[in-house]
């Protein structure tokens, strides 16, 4: 269980989040969402451990975040943010191994090679597995980094802004994917989003932010209400429904 408590960030003196609580529920998928500059990257940040907080509590299984070994917490919980950018030149296949490192510490048992193999097969790369990543496209590219985060095994996966630089077509499969990672893999996905219809489709829970605080939180229904999301973007919205999810239009 991974718990928030009176999270606070802030820069240069500015409050960015600013008193933020909530649980993430086990075995969901939850998404993060808001206008830019809400907070909740920031927020990814800090439960990820890759942004310092100046105050509240981040607890991760009883224990609070900050004490975690390195590489006993790479174990159970592995972040995919937005950039990406490796500059060594990577094979598919290598860039995948990298997931295994906090087990192996890069001397993999023939164990670690099966599981990278059974990551590239999940993802549907054992064609091009021996491509360079600077070769491929940004849906390929993107695949290679969820099969290297699934090579990492662990239950918590994090992905910030996982859809952007894709095309609708490749950030409908990527959607798709986060999904699977829930209900195949029985990963808890927590995930920043900013379009709000994917988030609505592939989320079991939606957190909102606005102004560096938490504006609503709940399940998908209870949070994408014309009303809810009016006041969360200042814009005006209607609300359908496709296959029984509530999807957005605004104007």
């Amino acid at each position: 269980m991974m718990n928030v408590k009176n999270l606070i960030k802030k820069y240069d003196g500015k409050t960015v989040v600013d008193s933020v609580s909530f649980d993430i529920p086990k075995g969901k998928v939850t998404s993060l969402i808001g206008p830019n500059g809400a907070g909740k990257s920031t927020v990814m940040g800090v439960i990820s451990r890759l942004i310092s907080r100046d105050g509240g509590e981040v607890t991760f299984q009883d224990q609070d975040i900050s004490r975690w070994k390195s590489k006993e917490l790479a174990k159970r919980l592995a972040i995919l943010t937005q950039t990406n950018n490796i500059q060594m030149k990577l094979t598919v296949r290598e860039l995948v191994t990298f997931g295994r490192f906090p087990y192996s510490g890069g001397r993999n048992t023939k164990e670690d090679e099966e599981i990278i193999d059974q990551a590239l097969a999940y993802m549907e790369l054992e064609d091009i597995q021996d491509q360079f990543i600077d070769e491929l496209s940004g849906g390929q590219r993107q695949r290679a980094y969820i099969a290297m985060v699934i090579a990492q095994d662990t239950e918590y996966v994090l992905l910030d802004e996982p859809t952007n630089n894709l095309d609708i077509y490749h950030a409908s499969n990527m959607m798709k994917i986060v999904r699977r990672l829930c209900d195949e893999l029985g990963k808890t996905v927590i995930l920043v989003l900013h379009e709000i219809n994917y988030a609505a489709f592939y989320s079991d829970y939606i957190c909102a932010f606005k102004d560096g605080k938490i504006c609503k939180f709940g399940t998908v229904e209870e949070v994408m209400t014309k009303e809810n999301l009016s006041e969360i973007y200042k814009v005006d919205f209607e609300i359908m429904e496709i296959e029984g999810r509530p999807l957005s239009i605004y104007y």
